[in-house]
């Protein structure tokens, strides 16, 4: 599979980074490394341009004609190899070239049809959605793997998604532009199509897994039958005497969750893919309980953890070293193992090159200063991954499994 062509762009006319854009992919589209006849696009832009949405989708589809399939939404900010735009106009685009009949677009007006069965998706999600967590669920039942990635749309103004299957010829699509609002939208990949995804919590536990033995609601009030309260403030280290030492310091510390079955903490001392991060909302000195931002049931595992830069640029690199060692071959041929032992190291094989493309969904509460400045979080990405084509957005909350995640970040890669 060659490399997958992409650009990106910003400017105050939607015009002149569209143009900007188009001349990147066009001049990629040349070379021999890179797929010179992609089909799927995948089209993110920031909320400056949401408003011409559609106009958008028009120019880059006329402009591309081999590319039959579009798929994306809007952000907050978006993202590319290397940079992230935040509160400014922008769009980025990427091709891929992959079988046809290995992905299928769908959309609320073009649902998947019955005879493609699955393997993974990727998932754009409206936050305003009655049930979106269910709805996520759901679909992730659809596929043969219970895979998905994405995220929700992030947007200050209106709230898009662009969904386009077979230059608007799909069954149901009729004459809907390829704009949407609302419900899920996304691309399902066959089998054909392999990917490597990862989560990166951005979290680091600062204390034991325990199990909720009571609660009600939103309130954990015992953890491994101790007062859920005592157990904070002792693994946190702070009193209750002393508030806004104790205030500054619930500040920023949050809770990783999981099942009953599941691990919260894996044996590298990282929050395993499974754990949900949530706030703490309040304390309850009365009952001696800690109330976070989501419901929990009796058996649950829980962890107090911390999320801070250092903490997130550690869990960054180390998902980035785990798909790098996925996509590194177990056996090295005879002329390669040589050329190692030679140290040769330009004849060694490189991670980057067996990537076509990357996706990179993160939480708009993670860019930015999060990670010590502009476009922090990319170049950590760039620099632990490789320089291959990558897009993406900063969403209002990130999807990965069945699972709808916060202040997380979302990497796949397709081999």
């Amino acid at each position: 599979m060659k490399l997958f062509p992409f650009g990106h762009a910003t400017h105050p006319q939607w015009q002149m980074a569209a143009g900007l854009v188009l001349a990147q992919l066009r001049a990629q589209m040349a070379l021999p490394d890179y797929a010179s006849s992609p089909t799927l696009g995948l089209l993110y832009i920031t909320d400056h341009y949401a408003s011409s949405a559609q106009e958008i989708l028009d120019h880059v589809s006329a402009e591309l004609p081999e590319v039959t399939d579009w798929s994306g939404t809007v952000g907050v900010g978006i993202a590319s190899s290397n940079v992230e735009y935040f509160d400014e106009p922008a769009l980025g685009i990427m091709l891929c070239a992959l079988p046809p009949d290995q992905y299928r677009v769908f959309s609320g007006v073009a649902p998947l049809p019955a005879a493609f069965r699955p393997h993974t998706a990727l998932v754009h999600a409206d936050a305003a959605t009655p049930d979106v967590a269910e709805l996520i669920a759901e679909m992730a039942d659809r596929t043969a793997t219970g895979y998905l990635f994405g995220g929700l749309a992030s947007s200050r103004s209106d709230v898009v998604q662009f969904a386009v299957g077979g230059n608007g010829n799909l069954g149901g699509h009729g004459k809907a532009g390829g704009v949407f609002t609302g419900g899920l939208s996304g691309v399902a990949f066959g089998e054909g199509v392999e990917l490597v995804s990862r989560v990166t919590q951005g979290c680091q536990p600062v204390g034991a897994a325990r199990g909720i033995t009571a609660c009600e609601g939103n309130l954990v009030q015992e953890l491994d039958g101790e007062p859920a309260l005592d157990l904070m403030l002792e693994e946190l280290g702070i009193s209750l005497e002393q508030p806004q030492a104790a205030l500054a310091a619930l500040r920023q510390t949050l809770v990783g969750l999981t099942e009953a079955s599941q691990d919260v903490v894996s044996r590298t001392g990282h929050f395993g893919a499974d754990v949900v991060v949530r706030h703490i909302v309040g304390i309850d000195p009365q009952r001696r309980g800690v109330a976070i931002a989501s419901k929990v049931e009796e058996g649950m595992q829980l962890a107090f953890c911390r999320r801070n830069a250092e903490a997130a640029r550690a869990d960054l690199v180390r998902i980035c070293a785990e798909i790098r060692e996925e996509l590194e071959p177990e056996d090295l041929p005879l002329a390669v193992a040589s050329a190692l032992a030679a140290n040769d190291a330009g004849a060694a094989p490189s991670p980057e090159r067996r990537i076509a493309g990357a996706i990179y969904v993160s939480c708009a509460g993670r860019g930015g200063p999060h990670f010590g400045g502009p476009s922090a979080e990319m170049q950590i990405v760039r620099r632990a991954l490789g320089d291959v084509p990558l897009v993406g957005f900063f969403a209002g909350g990130e999807i990965a499994r069945n699972h709808l995640y916060g202040y997380t970040g979302v990497l796949t890669v397709f081999r």
